[in-house]
């Protein structure tokens, strides 16, 4: 009875240990799996180097040698300066930007004709605002946003709503920011269903809340890398203009063409006498305190304090005593 007992006690405890065992082993396979899968969603730059290859092997256009002939066509509209449209090299990734000034003899027909130009390029108007300067002049200002195969298309048309002013041209390339988050998107959307994987086979309440800290911290990340992403499409697609248009008087403008006239040396002189003026009365504007304080000093020395003074007694002259002597002698 006693032996019987004894080998009871002894299986019991190896069940125990092998059950101690076994939530060992799981807890390290869980701390494991974890830790690969993090692994894997930091390592998004292993893989941008074969994406940017594979990249730059694809043909122009998404849809192989059918998008490229499309590209072609596109870079061949007659409406472009020169025939053709510059063509982007193939898989590179390109952000163009633009700003004009334009100066026009009517505002509001210019607004019009640039709007027009961007709805025809399939384009829209992003901002615009419209004022009114000291002299009755329009101004306005319109940012459009246009396909960047119909960009040289549409500055040209701006360009030609009146007389160019200034034009500023950027472009910006970001391939290799795009081929790097195209590898960080694909390796945390991985990472996000492994971790999803493991939430399904956890049974303990402890690695399930481990496991759904890890899985909302991932989706953040995805989240993030995915509006970025949309972010680089957008201005990879559609490029920015942003237009600025003045008024000025057709008749100013043939002044300024033809050189300054007998009215501009007439006005330009008459402004200097005008300033010289001015400055003459700043200056008089200045010096008058000290000299208003000097006058009310100088008038109570002559009215106040002179007179109250002692009078000295003024010496006769030798020859005036003679004189008055034999006056009276005689």
């Amino acid at each position: 009875m006693h032996t019987s007992d004894t080998s009871a006690h002894h299986a019991s405890g190896r069940r125990g240990a092998r059950r101690r065992a076994a939530r060992t082993l799981s807890a390290v396979l869980l701390a494991v799996a974890l830790a690969l899968a993090g692994c894997s969603a930091g390592d998004g730059g292993s893989g941008a180097d074969d994406d940017k290859a594979a990249v730059e092997r694809k043909p122009d256009g998404a849809g192989g040698p059918a998008g490229g002939g499309r590209a072609d066509k596109s870079a061949e509209r007659p409406g472009a300066p020169g025939g053709k449209q510059p063509r982007q090299p193939a898989g590179t990734h390109v952000i163009r930007t633009a700003t004009l000034t334009v100066r026009v003899t009517d505002v509001p027909k210019a607004l019009a004709e640039a709007r027009a130009a961007a709805g025809d390029a399939g384009g829209i108007v992003g901002d615009e605002k419209t004022s009114r300067d000291g002299d009755g002049r329009d101004r306005s200002r319109l940012v459009l946003r246009v396909p960047q195969e119909r960009y040289e298309e549409v500055l040209a048309a701006l360009e030609g709503t009146g007389r160019l002013i200034a034009r500023n041209a950027k472009a910006k390339d970001v391939t290799d920011q795009v081929v790097d988050v195209e590898s960080r998107v694909r390796s945390q959307r991985a990472s996000v269903a492994r971790v999803r994987e493991l939430m399904d086979e956890a049974t303990k309440l402890s690695d399930v809340v481990t496991l759904e800290g890890e899985l909302s911290t991932r989706q953040a990340e995805l989240e993030a890398l995915l509006a970025r992403r949309a972010s680089l499409k957008d201005r990879t697609t559609m490029a920015t203009i942003t237009l600025s248009l003045t008024e000025g008087a057709a008749r100013a403008d043939a002044a300024d063409d033809g050189g300054p006239t007998l009215l501009d040396a007439l006005a330009g002189g008459w402004s200097a006498f005008v300033t010289v003026l001015r400055w003459i009365g700043i200056a008089l504007a200045g010096v008058l305190p000290f000299a208003a304080v000097a006058a009310l000093l100088l008038l109570l020395w002559l009215r106040v304090v002179r007179p109250r003074l002692p009078r000295r007694a003024r010496p006769v002259a030798p020859g005036a005593n003679g004189g008055a002597g034999g006056a009276e002698g005689a």
